[in-house]
Protein backbone atom coordinates (compact mmCIF):
# COMPACT_ATOMS: atom_id res chain seq x y z
CA UNK A 1 0.00 0.00 0.00
CA UNK A 2 1.40 3.14 -0.78
CA UNK A 3 1.97 5.69 1.72
CA UNK A 4 -0.89 8.29 0.09
CA UNK A 5 -2.96 5.01 -0.07
CA UNK A 6 -2.60 4.76 3.72
CA UNK A 7 -3.19 7.86 4.72
CA UNK A 8 -6.44 7.91 3.18
CA UNK A 9 -7.50 4.24 4.62
CA UNK A 10 -6.45 5.48 8.24
CA UNK A 11 -7.87 9.29 8.26
CA UNK A 12 -11.26 7.74 6.87
CA UNK A 13 -11.94 5.42 9.38
CA UNK A 14 -10.99 7.68 12.03
CA UNK A 15 -12.67 11.00 13.62
CA UNK A 16 -11.37 14.46 12.89
CA UNK A 17 -10.64 14.32 16.43
CA UNK A 18 -8.41 11.29 16.20
CA UNK A 19 -7.03 12.92 13.29
CA UNK A 20 -5.32 15.80 15.20
CA UNK A 21 -4.26 13.97 18.09
CA UNK A 22 -1.99 11.50 15.66
CA UNK A 23 -1.16 14.55 14.00
CA UNK A 24 0.04 16.13 17.40
CA UNK A 25 1.31 12.80 18.81
CA UNK A 26 3.25 12.24 15.30
CA UNK A 27 4.64 15.71 15.85
CA UNK A 28 6.11 14.72 19.34
CA UNK A 29 8.31 11.77 18.28
CA UNK A 30 9.95 14.05 15.69
CA UNK A 31 10.50 16.58 17.88
CA UNK A 32 11.38 14.13 20.38
CA UNK A 33 14.11 13.08 17.77
CA UNK A 34 14.80 16.66 16.98
CA UNK A 35 15.80 17.75 19.94
CA UNK A 36 18.00 14.33 20.27
CA UNK A 37 16.48 12.70 23.37
CA UNK A 38 15.30 9.36 21.30
CA UNK A 39 16.50 6.19 22.62
CA UNK A 40 16.67 4.17 18.54
CA UNK A 41 12.66 2.64 19.22
CA UNK A 42 12.69 2.07 22.86
CA UNK A 43 10.74 5.14 24.50
CA UNK A 44 7.22 5.67 23.61
CA UNK A 45 4.86 8.59 23.94
CA UNK A 46 1.01 7.68 23.80
CA UNK A 47 -1.93 9.74 23.86
CA UNK A 48 -5.32 8.80 24.89
CA UNK A 49 -8.37 8.46 21.48
CA UNK A 50 -11.37 11.07 22.04
CA UNK A 51 -14.47 9.75 22.81
CA UNK A 52 -16.16 7.08 24.69
CA UNK A 53 -14.13 4.43 24.34
CA UNK A 54 -10.50 4.38 26.34
CA UNK A 55 -8.34 3.52 23.55
CA UNK A 56 -5.03 5.01 22.88
CA UNK A 57 -2.17 5.95 20.07
CA UNK A 58 1.45 4.34 20.72
CA UNK A 59 4.38 4.05 18.12
CA UNK A 60 4.49 0.98 15.97
CA UNK A 61 7.69 -0.94 17.65
CA UNK A 62 11.18 -0.58 15.36
CA UNK A 63 10.18 2.54 14.15
CA UNK A 64 12.65 5.89 14.20
CA UNK A 65 10.71 8.59 15.60
CA UNK A 66 11.78 10.36 12.91
CA UNK A 67 9.75 8.23 11.11
CA UNK A 68 6.43 8.38 12.96
CA UNK A 69 3.50 9.58 11.17
CA UNK A 70 0.11 10.20 12.24
CA UNK A 71 -1.02 7.20 10.04
CA UNK A 72 1.92 4.57 11.15
CA UNK A 73 0.37 5.42 15.13
CA UNK A 74 -1.10 1.87 16.39
CA UNK A 75 -4.26 2.13 18.53
CA UNK A 76 -4.66 -0.12 21.03
CA UNK A 77 -6.63 -0.41 24.09
CA UNK A 78 -5.78 -1.09 27.83
CA UNK A 79 -4.34 -4.27 27.60
CA UNK A 80 -2.08 -3.01 24.34
CA UNK A 81 -3.88 -5.13 22.06
CA UNK A 82 -4.92 -3.10 18.37
CA UNK A 83 -8.51 -2.57 18.44
CA UNK A 84 -8.18 -1.16 14.53
CA UNK A 85 -6.48 -3.12 11.71
CA UNK A 86 -2.71 -2.49 11.58
CA UNK A 87 0.61 -4.35 10.01
CA UNK A 88 2.81 -2.85 13.07
CA UNK A 89 3.50 -4.10 16.40
CA UNK A 90 3.82 -2.58 19.82
CA UNK A 91 6.39 -2.90 22.56
CA UNK A 92 4.59 -4.51 25.49
CA UNK A 93 7.06 -2.94 27.92
CA UNK A 94 6.87 0.27 27.11
CA UNK A 95 2.65 0.04 27.30
CA UNK A 96 2.76 -1.39 30.82
CA UNK A 97 4.13 2.03 31.98
CA UNK A 98 1.70 3.84 30.18
CA UNK A 99 -1.37 1.81 30.25
CA UNK A 100 -1.00 2.17 34.02
CA UNK A 101 -1.00 5.83 33.89
CA UNK A 102 -3.57 6.39 30.97
CA UNK A 103 -5.68 3.54 33.55
CA UNK A 104 -5.28 5.60 37.61
CA UNK A 105 -5.39 9.14 35.34
CA UNK A 106 -8.44 10.64 33.98
CA UNK A 107 -6.31 13.82 33.05
CA UNK A 108 -2.90 12.06 31.61
CA UNK A 109 -4.31 12.39 28.17
CA UNK A 110 -0.75 12.18 27.09
CA UNK A 111 2.49 10.26 28.72
CA UNK A 112 5.66 11.07 27.10
CA UNK A 113 8.63 8.48 28.44
CA UNK A 114 12.52 9.13 27.51
CA UNK A 115 16.01 7.63 28.58
CA UNK A 116 17.84 10.62 27.57
CA UNK A 117 21.32 10.77 29.09
CA UNK A 118 20.93 14.24 31.38
CA UNK A 119 17.45 12.55 32.85
CA UNK A 120 18.85 8.84 33.10
CA UNK A 121 22.37 10.67 34.84
CA UNK A 122 19.80 12.33 37.42
CA UNK A 123 17.64 9.31 38.10
CA UNK A 124 20.83 7.64 38.97
CA UNK A 125 21.22 10.58 42.10
CA UNK A 126 20.46 9.53 45.63
CA UNK A 127 18.40 12.80 46.00
CA UNK A 128 17.54 13.48 42.28
CA UNK A 129 16.71 16.64 40.63
CA UNK A 130 17.99 19.93 42.96
CA UNK A 131 16.15 22.92 43.41
CA UNK A 132 19.06 24.69 41.87
CA UNK A 133 18.06 26.40 38.59
CA UNK A 134 15.07 28.12 37.70
CA UNK A 135 14.54 24.95 35.21
CA UNK A 136 14.32 23.09 38.19
CA UNK A 137 11.49 24.92 40.09
CA UNK A 138 8.59 23.80 37.63
CA UNK A 139 9.11 20.20 38.02
CA UNK A 140 10.18 19.98 41.77
CA UNK A 141 6.57 21.62 42.22
CA UNK A 142 4.80 18.19 40.98
CA UNK A 143 7.20 15.75 40.92
CA UNK A 144 6.83 11.82 41.75
CA UNK A 145 10.16 9.02 42.46
CA UNK A 146 9.56 5.47 41.47
CA UNK A 147 12.33 2.86 41.91
CA UNK A 148 14.25 0.65 39.52
CA UNK A 149 11.84 -3.11 39.31
CA UNK A 150 13.65 -3.87 36.06
CA UNK A 151 12.50 -4.04 32.67
CA UNK A 152 8.93 -2.79 32.75
CA UNK A 153 7.16 -6.14 31.71
CA UNK A 154 5.56 -7.05 35.02
CA UNK A 155 2.03 -6.04 35.59
CA UNK A 156 2.55 -6.22 39.27
CA UNK A 157 4.61 -3.13 38.98
CA UNK A 158 1.58 -1.27 38.55
CA UNK A 159 0.38 0.13 41.67
CA UNK A 160 3.73 1.14 42.66
CA UNK A 161 4.25 2.78 39.68
CA UNK A 162 1.13 4.67 39.81
CA UNK A 163 1.17 5.28 43.20
CA UNK A 164 4.80 7.14 43.58
CA UNK A 165 3.28 9.35 40.25
CA UNK A 166 0.41 10.17 42.35
CA UNK A 167 -1.38 13.44 41.25
CA UNK A 168 2.37 15.12 39.91
CA UNK A 169 2.99 16.14 36.55
CA UNK A 170 6.44 15.27 36.45
CA UNK A 171 8.37 11.32 37.30
CA UNK A 172 11.79 10.58 37.48
CA UNK A 173 11.90 7.05 37.05
CA UNK A 174 15.12 5.84 39.28
CA UNK A 175 18.17 4.14 37.47
CA UNK A 176 15.79 4.49 34.38
CA UNK A 177 14.34 7.85 33.00
CA UNK A 178 12.16 10.35 32.89
CA UNK A 179 8.24 10.77 32.68
CA UNK A 180 5.82 13.55 32.24
CA UNK A 181 2.36 13.77 31.58
CA UNK A 182 -0.32 15.99 30.21
CA UNK A 183 -3.96 16.83 29.37
CA UNK A 184 -3.03 17.29 25.64
CA UNK A 185 0.24 16.30 23.88
CA UNK A 186 1.35 19.80 23.91
CA UNK A 187 1.43 20.40 27.71
CA UNK A 188 3.34 16.76 28.27
CA UNK A 189 5.62 17.95 25.37
CA UNK A 190 6.51 21.20 27.05
CA UNK A 191 6.80 19.71 30.58
CA UNK A 192 9.39 17.44 29.28
CA UNK A 193 10.67 20.00 28.01
CA UNK A 194 11.36 21.74 31.03
CA UNK A 195 12.36 18.94 32.64
CA UNK A 196 15.52 17.62 30.50
CA UNK A 197 16.64 21.15 30.69
CA UNK A 198 17.02 21.21 34.23
CA UNK A 199 18.35 17.68 34.60
CA UNK A 200 20.67 18.81 32.28
CA UNK A 201 21.85 21.93 33.51
CA UNK A 202 22.25 20.05 36.75
CA UNK A 203 24.51 17.65 35.28
CA UNK A 204 26.59 20.85 34.28
CA UNK A 205 26.84 22.27 36.80
CA UNK A 206 27.79 19.06 38.86
CA UNK A 207 31.05 18.65 36.29
CA UNK A 208 31.98 22.14 37.66
CA UNK A 209 32.95 20.60 40.91
CA UNK A 210 31.77 23.90 42.78
CA UNK A 211 29.05 24.00 45.79
CA UNK A 212 25.97 24.68 43.77
CA UNK A 213 24.06 27.54 45.30
CA UNK A 214 20.39 26.03 46.07
CA UNK A 215 16.82 28.34 45.15
CA UNK A 216 15.30 29.38 48.93
CA UNK A 217 11.83 27.44 49.44
CA UNK A 218 9.75 29.95 49.50
CA UNK A 219 10.36 30.50 45.91
CA UNK A 220 9.78 26.85 45.30
CA UNK A 221 6.51 27.34 47.01
CA UNK A 222 5.18 29.84 45.16
CA UNK A 223 5.88 28.35 41.37
CA UNK A 224 2.54 27.16 40.22
CA UNK A 225 1.30 30.04 40.39
CA UNK A 226 4.19 31.88 38.36
CA UNK A 227 3.67 29.08 35.87
CA UNK A 228 0.38 29.93 34.96
CA UNK A 229 1.44 33.61 34.70
CA UNK A 230 4.45 32.55 32.60
CA UNK A 231 2.13 30.56 30.11
CA UNK A 232 -0.57 32.81 30.46
CA UNK A 233 -3.02 30.08 31.30
CA UNK A 234 -2.66 28.39 27.89
CA UNK A 235 0.19 25.73 28.97
CA UNK A 236 1.83 23.71 26.13
CA UNK A 237 -0.42 25.48 23.61
CA UNK A 238 1.74 28.22 24.28
CA UNK A 239 4.58 27.21 22.21
CA UNK A 240 2.83 23.94 20.02
CA UNK A 241 1.82 26.13 17.06
CA UNK A 242 5.69 27.36 17.01
CA UNK A 243 6.91 23.50 17.28
CA UNK A 244 4.38 22.67 14.18
CA UNK A 245 5.61 25.18 12.00
CA UNK A 246 9.39 24.22 13.02
CA UNK A 247 8.41 20.94 11.71
CA UNK A 248 7.08 21.91 8.66
CA UNK A 249 9.70 23.45 7.73
CA UNK A 250 11.98 20.73 8.75
CA UNK A 251 9.83 17.70 6.89
CA UNK A 252 5.62 17.80 6.94
CA UNK A 253 5.50 14.36 6.39
CA UNK A 254 4.39 13.76 10.12
CA UNK A 255 1.53 14.71 8.85
CA UNK A 256 0.49 11.65 6.80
Amino acid sequence: MSSQAQLKSVREQVSPEEWQVRVDLAAAYRLVAHYGWDDLVFTHISARVPGPETHFLINPYGFLFDEITASSLVKVDLDGKPVMETPYQINPAGFVIHSAIHAAREDAHCVLHLHTDYGVAVSTQEKGLLPITQNSLFPLASIGYHNYEGVALNDDEKPRLVADLGNNIFMILRNHGTLAVGKTVADAFLAMFVLERACKIQILAQSTGSALVPIPGPILAAINAQREQVTRGLGGQLVWPGLLRKLDRLDPSFRN
